[in-house]
């Protein structure tokens, strides 16, 4: 950014935090560093529900920033220099939220760290969106979204039986461990600030973020639901009621009858094979035979 007077810097900032919608969380001021996608999804989610977003972009910055920026404003700064970094501590001592997407210690260079931030401003809440989080041996890493997948233990869950695992869309890491979970880190911190009176450093990372939505996986890994290897668990395209299948014009189709009674429905209705069966013991419920012939029964009907 140019060099401008205190003043012209003031005008910017209170400019930069125009009014929102009446929403949720209105009034509420967010201060959103550009990165990658995790960080702006974070702050489009609070832009839907009211808060006041500015996304400061990097002079020079490529990147697909603008693909999330529904409802916010943007100014760049760079933060390198002096001026730019001043800019910056003024929205910040203004705000009520800084939204930091980079690796750990990127902004305690910058002297822009939460040591100097929250002395500025003691309510400011701090959020880190990080990869692999804040401290740790991968802490200064790069990584995507199938990294964190792999070492949150998720990705070792997800592809067919016999074949490597395979990644997903970057929903689950990127946006649902990542942006995701770090909003949701942002509003309970400033509700815990309406009893504290004080701000706070939150470290959302996508690895830890991805395990803990996936709670309910590691919690039933050693029972009939998740524990067979992978491809072979009711919910993960290794029952014939809850899988895919391609159909006569080229398409798919997606089957989940796993309730007792649309699987009855499922086999009775449509192809009546003599087998009976609660949909509830994948690896029981049905004799090896049997088992794949279900599948081949469907799959002939949906084919053909």
């Amino acid at each position: 950014m140019s060099d401008g007077s205190s003043r012209a810097e003031r005008a910017l900032c209170r400019s930069a935090f125009a009014r929102g919608p009446a929403m949720v969380l209105r009034g509420v001021r967010v201060v959103e560093l550009a990165g990658l996608a995790p960080g702006p999804f974070c702050g489009m989610v609070l832009a839907d529900f009211g808060a006041r977003v500015v996304r400061v972009d990097r002079l020079g910055s490529v990147g697909d920033v603008s693909l999330l920026a529904r409802g916010k404003r943007s100014l760049l700064l760079d933060l390198k220099r002096p001026q730019g970094a001043a800019v910056l501590r003024r929205m910040c001592a203004r705000a009520d939220v800084l939204l930091d997407p980079f690796r750990s210690g990127v902004m305690e260079k910058l002297q822009l760290g939460p040591a100097t931030l929250l002395q500025d401003n003691p309510k400011l809440i701090y959020a880190r969106l990080s990869g692999f989080g804040q401290s740790g041996s991968f802490s200064k890493a790069a990584g995507h979204d199938i990294n964190y997948l792999a070492l949150s233990g998720v990705l070792s869950k997800i592809g067919r039986s016999g074949e490597n695992p395979y990644p997903p869309l970057n929903l689950l890491a990127d946006f649902g461990g990542g942006g995701l979970m770090c909003t949701l880190g942002i509003v309970l911190a400033l509700f815990e600030r309406t009893r504290s009176g004080q701000g706070q450093v939150i470290d959302a990372n996508m690895v830890e973020g991805t395990a803990y939505l996936s709670s309910f996986l590691w919690k039933t890994q050693h029972t009939w639901l998740w524990g067979q290897p992978r491809g072979q668990n009711m919910l993960d395209g290794g029952a014939p009621f809850y899988t895919t299948y391609k159909t006569a014009d080229g398409e798919f189709m997606a089957v989940g009858a796993i309730e007792p009674q649309f699987y009855e429905l499922l086999l009775k209705g449509k192809y009546q094979p003599r087998v009976s069966c609660s949909p509830f013991t994948v690896s029981s419920f049905l004799s090896p035979f049997e088992f794949h012939y279900v599948f081949f029964l469907i799959y002939i009907q949906l084919s053909s």
